[in-house]
């Protein structure tokens, strides 16, 4: 095939179609059919493979090459020599178990929550180190003297992995494949292959592979085809990407780096092919606008002779969004109109957030596009599914982590669902009714008996209660456990098996992933619950799940790497913003960046150089499209710097048509970025009025508590929603610990304490209102939130010295009478009856009633009272008018609201005088009876505090698209 002597570099320029130029080349080459079978092609990725596969499917028809990839070294012949590699899932589980051992005894050394971090990262560094040969030695020995602290700590951990480099120790998949390269490169030595080897699409960024290539380029018949080689850069250029530190973070790096190991120079790189690059003029811009910031000058010197920058630019369009939701819509707009036209259309990006807001948007016009990165597994329904079932271990079980599983597609899968749905829903509504933040056995089985549904509560017991145990167990007890269990819910009260959890494409891949740790566990560490959660977590965020029946065949999502070696009619490289693409280097808890040059090591900036290889081969493309966000999460972003590089470039050449060829390219995505707004921009309608309903009489409520006058006053539609429409908020599923709570038991503790206080007098101390306070809010069946119930102790104690000094005063002036009594006043002609609680009612000497409210916060103002809020006038006017059985008082002595706000405890009293009880009880009157006249309406927010205040039924009112500044029209209702 070769008759030039080697080493042999061949290269195709970026934007060509490489995998069928390599095609092209070797049908070109071969003599004979015999000598095209007997050509081992070794490839980068299995994606890469099946496309060759594809293209010479197509035909003509021909013999196959031996299609390999370079991740896959071992020689058949020579493979019963090598000891089978270890699985990664077991390697990772082993050091996992080394890693908590070693932080059990020295707890120091970093915090048990870093413990899978800390082995993942572990495990990718000594897979580095195999990849690029580099021994244990050689890290020990590096010079820390200005870091021993941190160092002495990265050693504790290096140093229980050392065994693993030991020549009987059992390899990983990088130290099988160098050893599986040392076997081929000996058998090589004493005897050449004369058949024709060729290592195509490979950068040769790992250690392993470079040598490889290496080995490749001198055999007899051996060659290297680069992908997206430059044959426009200059040699000025190629010899300053000499040193890592300063060039490894450029695009041909890599390619300097072999041609310089093989002795040869970027000249003897010959094009594979004569096929041309899509946009010759286009490379030409690219590869000066990339050249290392050393040598940009040369942008004065080369950038004159470049050619007309517009008709370089052509076919490109430049997208500047304002967020990244308008990012995403614009390119799908775009990818839905090659869909239309049969364009073969290709979204590239790192940015798997972005692309997944593609896809969600696409699926608007039914569009599913093929997705090389698939879906993670932990974001598929038995993923999710799975993790639950797992974190049912790690806290007492919560009202949310119950529903959450009841309600999942998955659960109760079997025979009965339709029934089971309908008791999930019957337990919620008691959840939520009870306010059970924390569903016990015994709550749970009351209920079963109280709806006759006893068996289904069982299953509910049985599987979802009690599973929090705390206990530390062997890995192997955990998963089968947590297997089990899954598939018990997912088969439901009435079936056996496991339900639909391991169907569908899913369920089989997660499948696979508990099967292969299932296998493994037994590698692993005993673990406490939290542990094994945060392990099984992370086992399956690992896998991804692809469906290749349903997406679309010409609209594709491709990581960086796929468009290395794929070809489509439009690319769109997206999230081109720095911290996307290029990805900022992770940090590294072992080595810095001069520790790693020096151990040989790769540096952070081969994942920037590769990126910006990527980007030049994508670059180069027939239609291409660069995309980014200005604003990602509120905050302004960075534009890449290969878009700085390039527009700056273009922005400095007015002679070339750079300036006019930018705005172009900016023009044409303002177009689809008008059109993405557009989109989103809803059909104009009239906006809605200030509702005011006006129900018919008996639609009107003729019955209310004192507490709802204020809501009448202040939001009569919310009364009208309430009692006309009988619409109430859904009670909240984890009933939070808020002010109606504490409310609730403050008035418990101040009721005992005084009950108390009035049989024993001696019993009116601080000492006896905080044991009290101590045996209703410390109770954590009365508040189930350890926090909670300190904070709000705290807020006793600190007006308990207020509280009882004043207590001391009110039983002098009168004797406590009834407590949380429960009172009617009637209006006969109104046909109306006012409801209402009092707190606390004294009755003095003289017969006078003392009215008292408690509040944990605020106590509304003499003025407030005058005109909202008038819970305390109303229960005086029901006082004098014998509302309350058994109180028959003279007159109304007094009515306080007895405010403990921590800082500024008071009484505020009513104004009586101001607004004696006949004169509320004539007030009131006016008020009803105004709202049972037909023509009154219940107008939406009539005088709320504040505009932005929250109103249950704001959505109902559709508050948005009307302001409180529009008049209201009462509308008659029938």
């Amino acid at each position: 095939m070769f008759e030039q002597p080697g080493p042999r570099l061949f290269g195709l320029p970026p934007g060509v179609d490489f995998a069928q130029a390599l095609v092209d080349g070797l049908q070109a080459r071969t003599a004979s059919p015999i000598e095209l079978a007997q050509t081992e092609l070794y490839v980068s990725t299995e994606r890469m493979a099946r496309r060759l596969r594809q293209i010479f499917d197509a035909g003509p028809a021909s013999l196959l090459p031996q299609i390999r990839l370079v991740t896959n070294l071992a020689d058949p012949v020579t493979r019963t020599q090598l000891p089978d590699p270890e699985p990664a899932l077991r390697r990772r589980l082993e050091l996992t178990g080394l890693v908590s051992k070693l932080l059990d005894a020295q707890p120091d050394l970093a915090p048990r929550s870093a413990l899978f971090d800390l082995a993942d990262s572990l495990s990718s560094l000594m897979e580095e180190m195999q990849g690029e040969g580099v021994p244990p030695e050689a890290i020990a020995n590096l010079d820390v003297t200005d870091q021993s602290g941190h160092w002495q700590r990265a050693l504790s951990f290096l140093k229980i992995v050392q065994h693993y480099f030991d020549d009987e120790g059992t390899p990983d998949r990088p130290a099988f494949n160098r050893l599986a390269l040392q076997l081929r490169l000996a058998a090589w030595e004493e005897n050449p292959p004369q058949h024709p080897i060729i290592i195509a699409g490979s950068t040769g960024s790992r250690g392993t592979t470079a040598e490889f290539m290496r080995a490749v380029a001198t055999l007899p018949q051996g060659a290297l085809i680069l992908p997206g080689f430059d044959f426009d850069m200059t040699r000025d250029v190629w010899d300053r990407l000499d040193e890592p530190l300063s060039g490894e973070d450029h695009p041909q790096f890599r390619f300097a780096k072999l041609v310089t190991q093989l002795g040869c120079t970027p000249s003897d790189v010959a094009p594979w092919t004569e096929t041309p690059a899509p946009t010759p003029d286009r490379n030409k811009l690219i590869s000066l606008a990339l050249c290392p910031a050393p040598v940009t000058h040369q942008w004065m010197s080369q950038g004159p002779k470049l050619p007309d920058l517009r008709e370089a630019t052509k076919d490109m369009t430049l997208v500047r969004a304002p967020t990244l939701r308008d990012e995403a819509l614009a390119i799908a707009l775009r990818l839905r109109q090659a869909a239309e036209d049969g364009t073969t259309a290709a979204l590239i990006t790192p940015d798997r957030m972005l692309s997944r807001q593609v896809t969600s948007t696409l699926d608007r016009w039914g569009i599913l596009p093929d997705d090389s990165a698939g879906v993670p597994a932990q974001l598929t329904p038995p993923g999710r599914f799975l993790r639950h079932v797992a974190a049912l271990y790690t806290t007492p079980l919560s009202a949310e982590a119950l529903l959450t599983l009841l309600k999942h597609p998955l659960t109760h899968a079997g025979a009965g669902r339709g029934q089971h749905l309908q008791n999930t829903r019957n337990l919620e509504l008691h959840i939520r009714k009870k306010a059970w933040p924390f569903p016990r056995t015994d709550l749970i089985g009351a209920w079963g008996d109280s709806v006759d549904q006893q068996a289904w509560t069982n299953w509910v017991i049985t599987q979802f209660c009690d599973k929090n145990t705390g206990e530390i167990r062997p890995l192997s007890d955990w998963i089968e456990d947590t297997i089990t269990l899954a598939e018990r819910i997912s088969a439901g009260s009435e079936a056996e098996g496991s339900g639909t959890l391991w169907q569908e494409n899913a369920g089989r891949k997660l499948w696979d992933i508990t099967s292969e740790l299932r296998d493994e566990a037994g590698y692993g560490a005993d673990l406490d619950a939290r542990d094994f959660n945060d392990l099984f977590g992370a086992v399956i965020a690992k896998g991804e799940v692809r469906d290749r029946d349903k997406p679309h065949p010409h609209i594709l999502i491709w990581g960086t790497l796929e468009a290395r070696v794929m070809g489509a009619d439009l690319l769109i490289l997206a999230g081109l913003n720095e911290g996307s693409w290029p990805e900022m280097p992770g940090a590294d808890p072992w080595l810095n960046r001069k520790m790693r040059a020096e151990a040989g090591l790769l540096l952070p900036e081969r994942r920037i150089g590769l990126a910006a290889h990527d980007f030049q081969q994508a670059v180069a493309g027939k239609e291409v499209w660069l995309t980014r966000s200005l604003k990602s999460d509120e905050a302004e972003t960075v534009p890449s710097r290969w878009i700085n590089r390039l527009t700056n470039l273009m922005t400095g050449l007015p002679k070339r048509s750079g300036p006019a060829a930018l705005a172009e390219m900016k023009h044409r995505g303002s177009y689809w970025l008008d059109l993405a707004e557009a989109s989103e921009t809803p059909l104009p309608a009239p906006l809605a009025t200030r509702p005011s309903p006006a129900p018919p009489i008996p639609a009107r409520p003729h019955k209310l508590s004192v507490t709802e006058i204020k809501k009448l006053v202040r939001d009569p539609y919310a009364i009208y929603a309430r009692h006309s429409l009988r619409l109430r908020p859904l009670d909240p599923l984890m009933r939070a610990p808020d002010a109606l709570m504490r409310g609730v038991l403050l008035h418990e503790v101040l009721e005992q304490f005084v009950k108390d206080s009035v049989q024993s007098p001696d019993q009116l101390t601080v000492e006896a209102l905080n044991e009290q306070a101590h045996a209703h809010i410390a109770n954590p069946d009365e508040v189930p939130f350890p926090t909670i119930r300190q904070l709000w102790l705290s807020r006793m104690q600190r007006v308990a010295d207020w509280f009882v000094e004043t207590e001391k005063q009110r039983q002098n002036a009168a004797t406590p009478a009834k407590y949380e009594v429960r009172g009617k006043a009637q209006i006969p002609e109104l046909d109306f009856t006012l409801t209402g609680t009092a707190d606390r009612i004294d009755i003095d000497e003289r017969g006078g009633a003392h009215i008292y409210d408690y509040k944990t916060g605020q106590a509304p103002t003499a003025k407030e009272q005058e005109f909202f809020d008038k819970q305390l006038l109303l229960e005086a006017a029901m006082v004098t008018r014998g509302g309350f059985a058994d109180i028959d008082p003279r007159h109304v002595e007094r009515a306080l609201f007895i405010s403990l706000k921590p800082g500024d405890p008071k009484e505020v009293a009513a104004p009586l005088l101001d607004m004696p009880p006949d004169k509320v009880w004539a007030e009131f009157t006016a008020l009803i009876g105004s709202y049972l006249s037909p023509e009154q309406g219940f107008t939406a927010r009539r005088a709320l505090m504040k505009d932005t205040d929250f109103a249950e039924y704001d959505h109902l009112s559709r508050f948005g698209e009307w302001d409180v500044t529009d008049a209201a029209e009462p509308e008659a209702l029938t």
